[in-house]
């Protein structure tokens, strides 16, 4: 009898550790745990769904490089290069770290006021190249910038310090963010908060192709873009943030082809991102602190939008813009509220262990 009473003390026990290890995983993403004291990092988080990613606690190497309010990420997977843009008082405006953790440079360039957006373009080439969405309401402001990888100021669109909605010359109030095609076509979200909604397509020579510039709740209109994103099929997808949903068009014609705001209803979408698969696309709420994957519909159909699976962060993370490896598929995600960028990446249920 006491041998029996033992063993199933073992069992409790056991079976005790065994909840505890999946709890530890649910919550971090790994057995591991949250970091160690002293680090200001927020690790904390939750997957809610089916399990698509995990939290690589390991990156970067060098969190405290972090100074200021993280607004936008943007990766060069053929270089495995991660550029992070953040905000504040004497502190660099652009971070480059590779994609394993480790601190390559910082550009502290006085042509930056306040970035928002940034993404890289040109990867698989010779002389890839850096774009930035400057807010900032100083005489740099208002623009969309052009960096070398290095930070070097190669070319500037709008009218540099100067609000406004002209066409020739081309000029902006707040660009959210722009999207550079592989053919150089430009996609851009202009009006984070300013006079313009509008989304506009230029040319590789900077000519508009088409534009959607009306402010309002119906179809092909707009209340704060946020952000955007072309996928393989020829369409474009805007976070339409005011209006808590995303709308979709035709990329060669700019037609309207449908709508997704059933998945928004209590925070809008910042952020729309395509997984290098093509299965998901990766939107954040900010207020509710998510990072949500969609399930992306296939060509010739849009639908309703269908959540599969959740990352639930920490309150007062505040996740503003994402980066996918396309390489990898490792996600990032640029935090204000934690004031950090963070990496996590995709895991098969194969091999996800508990």
């Amino acid at each position: 009898m006491l041998l029996l009473k033992r063993r199933g003390a073992v069992c409790l026990i056991a079976s005790s550790m065994a909840s505890l290890v999946l709890l530890a995983v649910v919550l971090y993403g790994s057995v591991g745990g949250p970091p160690a004291a002293g680090s200001d990092l927020r690790r904390d988080y939750q997957l809610l769904g089916r399990p698509l990613f995990r939290l690589d606690v390991s990156w970067p190497k060098k969190p405290e490089l972090f100074g200021g309010q993280v607004f936008g990420v943007a990766v060069n997977q053929v270089a495995g290069v991660v550029y992070v843009a953040q905000r504040g008082d004497h502190v660099p405006k652009v971070l480059v770290f590779t994609t394993d953790g480790e601190f390559l440079m910082s550009w502290n360039t006085s042509t930056i006021e306040m970035p928002h957006g940034i993404f890289l373009a040109d990867a698989a080439s010779s002389n890839p190249t850096v774009w930035i969405t400057d807010v900032g309401n100083g005489p740099f402001g208002h623009t969309v910038k052009q960096f070398s990888p290095s930070g070097k100021l190669l070319q500037v669109l709008g009218t540099p310090g100067k609000a406004g909605s002209g066409l020739d010359p081309l000029q902006f109030d707040q660009p959210a963010e722009i999207f550079v095609h592989e053919s150089g076509e430009m996609y851009i979200v202009d009006g984070d908060g300013g006079t313009n909604n509008r989304l506009l397509k230029l040319s590789k020579e900077l000519e508009v192709l088409w534009m959607h510039a009306e402010k309002g709740q119906g179809l092909a209109q707009f209340y704060i873009p946020h952000s955007v994103t072309v996928d393989g099929a020829q369409r474009v997808w805007v976070a339409d943030r005011g209006n808590k949903r995303i709308q979709v068009f035709n990329s060669i014609t700019g037609d309207w082809l449908g709508t997704w705001g059933s998945c928004f209803s209590e925070d809008a979408p910042y952020s729309v991102r395509l997984t290098p698969d093509k299965k998901y696309f990766v939107v954040v709420q900010l207020n509710t602190n998510q990072i949500s994957l969609l399930d992306a519909p296939p060509v010739g159909l849009i639908g309703q939008c269908r959540v599969v699976s959740v990352i639930q962060l920490a309150e007062d993370v505040k996740p503003h813009l994402v980066d996918l490896d396309l390489k990898t598929g490792a996600l990032y995600v640029a935090e204000i509220g934690a004031q950090q960028a963070q990496k996590f990446t995709p895991f098969s249920l194969g091999t996800y262990v508990v």
